[in-house]
């Protein structure tokens, strides 16, 4: 049994632009949307992967802060 779904043209052509030449509607949809649980996924990665991804993360937070602050101090200056 099939359902119908009324899109708008707008968002209809969105999920035709990642339509991939073998797949149908549904399963564009499925493949955007029907990713696993990051839990699911959680469980696929090793510790190592897990720590790396961790030390990437916090770099960035760290290069993020670092950034708020110098820009803090260049705004305080031309006050």
């Amino acid at each position: 049994m099939s359902k119908s779904v009324r899109l708008s043209e707008e968002f209809h052509a969105r999920i035709k632009a990642h339509n991939r030449d073998d797949e149908t509607m549904e399963e564009t949809l499925r493949r955007l949307i029907g990713g696993p649980s990051p839990a699911e996924f959680a469980e696929t990665l090793s510790d190592e992967t897990v720590a790396g991804m961790r030390a990437a993360i916090d770099a960035t937070s760290e290069n993020a802060v670092g950034k708020r602050e110098r820009l803090t101090e260049r705004l305080g200056d031309d006050s």
